[in-house]
This record gives C-alpha cells, sequence and structure tokens, in this order.
C-alpha cells in the first residue's frame, strides 16, 4: 500500500478489554449473557485481521459523576459496591429483584469499563482523533433505567454518553445526536432517559408482538413519539412479529430513519449495536444477515460525516453475533464491496408498521407525510424466497407471489446487498439450514387436532395465511407454506378439556383451552382435525408457543417414530412454554393425529392451584362457539353447556 492511499484509509477505534469478562453468573450457571459473547468477537475479528488495521484502545472505567447525569445516585450506590464482600451473602437475592439480572464479584468493574469505554471512544470520535468506534463490551446498557437494572444491563452505556458530549463538552461541537438502535429488543432505558429532549433523536426498531416481547408493555409502540420539546424525537418502529429480516429493516431505513436523519442532520450517530435480531439467534427471533448490517451500517455512514459509534448490546448466537459485527467493522474500515446476492422481500405487515410510523410522525417530520408509492401500498410481498423450500410455493396462489411492481420497488432496498463485502459462511449456513429441514419436512402429511379456539377454521387459518379474526389482539404472522387445510374432518376423544392460566396476549383476560394429555374413558372433547404438512405443524408450533427457532425443526421425521412409541413428545426448544407438549391421538386413513397442550407437571400445577384455572373470556368463548356451530357438531345452546362444564368441572 503506497503512502497516499494509508492517508486516506479511515482510522477506526477499537476497544476490547478482557475485564469485562469477570462480570458472569454466580456459580457458573448457563446464560445467554456471557463472557463468551466478547471472546466470540474479538476472535473473529483477530483471524481477519481487523485489530491491526484499526487504532486499538484501552479500556477506561466511567466516573460516578457522569453515570449520575442519567442514573440516581441510589443505582450508582448499589452498582459500586455490588462486587464488594458486604454483598457476598446477599448478592443473588438483591439481583432477584432486578427482571433478567444476575450478578458477581466482577459484575460493578465491567459495568463501569462498559460505561467508559464507550465515552472514550467517542469522545475521540468527536474530537476527529478518530473517523468512527466501536466499543466490544459488557454488560449490555440499553434496558438499564434511571433507577434500575435490567434486561442483563446495569449502567445505560450509550444514554451515559450521550449525555457526557451533550452537557460535559460543550467545546467538542456536538449539540445533536442520533441514536440508532437496532437491538431486537426496545431500548426503553435510553427512550426514557431522553423522553423530552430534542437532542438527542432517538431511533428504536424492535419486536413488539402486541407488547408481548420483552421488555413487555407499551413502551415500545410507535405512538410513543416523546414529551414537551422532545415530543417528535423518540421514533419507536415496531414488528408485529418475529421472522423480519434484511429487506424488512432496510425498508425502514429507506422510509423511516433516512429521511428523518437528514432532516435533523446529527453531529454524531451512537449505535446500540445489539445483534440479537440476527439470524440464528435464539432470543431474537428475527433474520438479519451480516449482508443486512452491513448495509444499515452503509447508510448511517452518510450523515454527521461519518463519525459513528458502535457499542455492543445483545447477540446471543455466537457465530452470527461475531460475523454480523465483522461486516459492520469492515463497512467502517472502507473495504472494497464484492458481488453478493439476496432474495428476501419485506412482509406485509413491514409495509403497515411503516405506514403507521409514518402517520405518527408526520407533525413533527414533514418529510414522513409524504405518501408512499402506490406500488408499496397495494402490493402483498411474499416472504421469504430463499427459506422457503416447498415445491407447492409455485402453485400458491397469485396473491402470494411478488408482483412486478413490488420486485421494482424492492430493488432499490435490496440492491445494495449486492455491494458490501463480508463473511457470507453464517448466512449461508443458517440459511440452507432452513431449506434443509424444510424440505424434508414438507411432503409430509399430518392431521393437526384443534380443541379450543382453532376449531374455527377463520381462526386456524391466521396460523396459515397470517392475519388476525375479531377479538384477536395480536396478529400471527403465518406460515411459510400458506398452502389450505387439504382436509378437514370432526372427532370425538375420550380427553378432558378444560381453561387455564387468567390472561393472554392474544385474547386479554380469561383462560385458554387445554386437553389432558391422558385419556378417560368418562371424558369426551370434540377436535376438529386439519391435514397439513409437518412443515406448516411446526410453523404453527411456533406461533402458538411465541417461539422462532427457523434454522432447525421442532418436531422432525426422527420426532414421528419416537411419539407413536412414546404417546407424547416435548421438544427441547419448547420446554416452560404453555402448548410444549405434541401428544399423538392415533391414525386417520394411515396418517397420524397430533395435538398440542401443556404438560403432565402443568396438569399438577392446575390441580394444586400453582397455576390458574380460570374461564375463558367472551371474545375466545365466541370463537368455540363459532367453531362448533359452523361445524355441525353443536347446537349453540348445547356448546355453552359443553363450555361450562369444561370451565367449572374440576381436574
Amino acid at each position: 500500500m503506497d503512502s497516499k492511499n494509508y492517508q486516506h484509509r479511515p482510522r477506526v477505534g477499537f476497544l476490547y478489554d478482557e475485564r469485562m469478562c469477570r462480570h458472569s453468573t454466580p456459580d457458573g450457571e448457563d446464560h445467554p449473557e456471557n463472557p463468551n459473547r466478547i471472546k466470540a468477537i474479538w476472535q473473529k475479528l483477530e483471524s481477519a485481521g481487523i485489530p491491526e488495521r484499526c487504532v486499538v484502545l484501552n479500556a477506561k472505567e466511567a466516573e460516578d459523576r457522569h453515570i449520575a447525569s442519567v442514573h440516581t445516585q441510589s443505582h450508582i450506590k448499589l452498582i459500586r459496591n455490588i462486587s464488594s464482600r458486604e454483598f457476598d451473602s446477599r448478592r443473588k437475592k438483591v439481583a432477584s429483584k432486578f427482571n433478567s439480572i444476575y450478578l458477581n464479584e466482577g459484575s460493578s468493574e465491567s459495568a463501569y469499563l462498559a460505561a467508559g469505554s464507550v465515552m472514550e471512544v467517542s469522545e475521540k470520535v468527536a474530537k476527529g482523533e478518530l473517523d468512527s468506534a466501536v466499543a466490544i463490551v459488557r454488560p449490555p446498557g440499553h434496558h438499564a433505567e434511571p433507577d434500575e437494572a435490567m434486561g442483563f444491563c446495569l449502567y445505560n452505556n450509550i444514554a451515559i454518553t450521550a449525555s457526557f458530549l451533550l452537557n460535559e463538552r460543550p467545546e467538542l461541537g456536538i449539540h445533536k445526536i442520533l441514536i440508532v438502535d437496532w437491538d431486537v429488543h426496545h431500548g426503553n432505558g435510553t427512550q426514557k432517559m431522553f423522553w423530552k429532549d430534542p437532542q438527542v433523536l432517538f431511533f428504536s426498531v424492535h419486536r413488539f408482538d402486541s407488547g408481548s416481547f420483552y421488555p413487555g408493555g407499551d413502551d415500545g409502540f410507535y405512538t410513543m413519539v416523546g414529551e414537551g420539546l422532545g415530543a417528535g424525537y423518540n421514533i419507536n418502529v415496531p414488528w408485529e412479529h418475529g421472522r423480519c429480516g434484511d429487506a424488512d429493516y432496510l425498508a425502514v431505513w429507506d422510509y423511516i430513519l433516512i429521511p428523518v436523519a437528514r432532516d435533523f442532520n446529527p453531529d454524531i450517530i451512537l449505535i446500540s449495536g445489539g445483534f440479537d435480531a440476527a439470524t440464528g439467534d435464539p432470543l431474537g427471533g428475527c433474520r438479519i444477515t451480516p449482508y443486512g448490517y452491513s448495509v444499515m451500517m452503509k447508510k448511517l455512514m452518510k450523515f454527521a460525516q461519518g463519525k459513528i459509534v458502535m457499542a455492543l448490546e445483545g447477540g446471543y448466537n455466537l457465530d452470527s453475533l461475531a460475523n454480523s459485527v465483522l461486516a459492520c467493522v469492515k463497512v467502517l474500515l472502507d473495504d472494497e464491496p464484492v458481488v453478493g446476492t439476496s432474495e428476501a422481500y419485506p412482509f406485509e405487515s413491514t409495509w403497515r408498521v411503516i405506514q403507521k410510523v409514518r402517520q405518527e410522525l408526520s407533525p413533527f417530520w414533514p418529510i414522513l407525510a409524504d405518501e408512499l408509492p402506490k406500488t408499496i401500498e397495494k402490493a402483498t410481498p411474499i416472504q421469504y424466497i430463499l427459506s422457503s423450500s416447498s415445491d407447492s410455493d409455485a402453485e400458491n396462489d397469485e396473491k402470494d407471489t411478488p408482483s412486478a411492481n413490488m420486485v421494482k420497488v424492492v430493488e432499490d432496498v435490496i440492491q445494495p446487498l449486492s455491494m458490501l463485502k463480508v463473511d457470507q459462511d453464517s448466512h449461508d449456513q443458517s440459511i440452507n439450514s432452513s431449506i434443509s429441514w424444510r424440505s424434508k419436512v414438507s411432503k409430509i402429511d399430518i392431521w393437526y387436532a384443534s380443541y379450543g379456539s382453532n376449531m374455527w377454521k377463520e381462526r386456524f387459518l391466521c396460523y396459515i395465511e397470517g392475519g388476525q379474526v375479531e377479538g384477536m389482539k395480536k396478529i400471527c404472522p403465518g406460515s411459510q407454506d400458506r398452502s389450505l387445510p387439504k382436509e378437514i374432518l370432526w372427532k370425538i376423544v375420550p380427553h378432558r378439556m378444560f381453561f387455564g392460566r387468567s390472561h393472554t396476549y392474544t385474547w386479554g383476560s380469561g383462560g385458554v383451552a387445554f386437553l389432558h394429555p391422558k385419556s378417560n374413558v368418562n371424558d369426551r372433547a370434540y377436535l376438529c382435525l386439519y391435514k397439513i404438512t409437518l412443515e406448516q405443524f411446526n410453523d404453527l408450533l411456533l406461533q402458538e408457543n411465541s417461539t422462532n427457532q427457523d434454522i432447525t425443526p421442532l418436531f422432525d421425521l426422527l420426532d414421528l417414530d419416537t411419539i407413536v412409541e412414546n404417546k407424547s413428545i416435548s421438544p427441547e426448544a419448547l420446554k416452560g412454554k404453555w402448548y410444549s407438549n405434541v401428544v399423538y391421538l392415533g391414525k386417520e386413513g394411515d396418517i397420524p393425529i397430533f395435538t398440542i397442550t401443556c404438560s403432565l407437571s402443568d396438569i399438577e400445577s392446575f390441580k394444586s392451584g400453582k397455576l390458574p384455572m380460570h374461564a375463558p373470556s367472551k371474545a375466545y368463548k365466541e370463537t368455540l362457539v363459532k367453531g362448533l356451530v359452523q361445524g355441525g357438531q353443536l347446537s349453540e345452546a348445547e356448546v355453552m353447556d359443553y363450555i361450562d362444564d369444561a370451565a367449572t368441572k374440576p381436574l
């Protein structure tokens, strides 16, 4: 490399310190947020020769006075002292009072190093000593609220840094900060800290799932736009479901974030770099590839003279985490692009969310008042071509294929994916894994036996075609294979149907139906059987249990043999879920019949009162009435007696 080219090489700061590995579970228990996360990133970047190309920086502990700009004194005192000997006997008890927090003797030091390190690299970028920087830190920070640790987070690293740049170092000329939080979880802590501050434009794109996805509640809804002078400076893009990937995120970049960022004109961009929306992440359930993260980063580099600081937040699949961070660092280093491909299209719900966000924010950002192209509004995009393996895809109705207009519209969103040099191994591996298992189970027919709201065909089809029916508060994403059931029939079995739990996110207050896994000649339950593929059954399991594990099947061909012998099976990924038990109910025309219900241990909990038994809500009850009456099984009066008996008879 000649001296001229060397002089123009971007100065990218990089910070990693193994002292942050000292924060770990107190007794060595398994936990997704563990020291291996940052070790995996370091090893990946080191093997790619990244540190030699960056300005490697030393970690530095934050000072209490800087932390106090966003956290209360009581919170600071707790985190400062939690690792001291005086807390040895009660550290676990303290941690148990918080939401999703563990603490050990290394937690205090790690928390101070994480916050201080983000401040350190950001100050150097603000000064112009660096063009951009990446801080590989833990514990993460964006869930930490002013007076509370939560969601694996102790101090809010990004918020502390933003406040420091704005209020402690005015001579650096940082007057407007854009915080981009692309972690799959909503950045609730950061939002609260800048709720009324027009100097900080906070942008969070995250899974919301009608408020049921962590951290839960309404804080991450698109109507939460800020208050007072900060009104309009808080932007939430809440996904209706999981599985969102490159195309969905890039559509949000192009139609929400980029136009607003252009008008806001930030002096620096701080990225809450969570990578738990990456393909294969065990907590996120979304599908961003390294390509996607690279494009998002590349688009942001057009603002603030490229002054970008990315601080690690979430990300719990070590391979996808390391590959995604590597892809982002390569973009900051301005690596030469190579040709790549992507064939993913945004969900229909993505355009719906984009439209709602734009309408809500348009009074504050007039650029968002412009109508979206008509081709976007009218087209119905498919989900993911690469990960849809069933041959029946080619035979689907016209509504399930991309229109020519949609292809043209999406080309502008997808095109940048072919212009980036990133590590493709993990992306290809995950996609190929999804294709592999789906191709194996897409030809196998099974009977899915429903005994609750799914007895009503229109309700059941939400799990196949996507959407929701009257009374449902939560939208279903649907199956990848949207072919209708090949056949429908009814059956009565010697099992007990009952109602348990007290509230669901889909139906609200009230119990939902369960089937006792064991038979009893004195009981009878009505079942509506749908003849679907084993692939569709897997997608139904995912949706019923609010789980996203698309890289491997929950129930595969090996399980078909096992369940006939054992009569039931509980897939490992569903342990602890409400409908974790797949029960074998015999055969119909040589095709196996399966239903899904609670575990036997849950039955004991219902009996003891540990889990509540509860009558169904009015909306939920109405679906049972529609299913049984329209299915020709019972009259409306007979259905009401059937429901009342199930709701009042003890187990």
